[in-house]
């Protein structure tokens, strides 16, 4: 019985450890700023009226 309380421990304890793993990812993303959408390259209409 000893070892089935292990490993329901250790299978507990996992998944604690996986879900808390999955929000520190999601709290680190939400923490890096947007970057500006700024074109590297622009350019100039070439369409001229005459």
């Amino acid at each position: 019985m000893s070892r089935l309380l292990a490993a329901a421990l250790t299978v507990v304890v996992a998944a604690a450890l996986a879900v808390g793993a999955a929000l520190g990812v999601v709290a680190l993303l939400d923490a890096t700023p947007d970057q500006p959408n700024t074109p590297l390259i622009t350019y100039e209409n070439a369409v001229q009226e005459r």
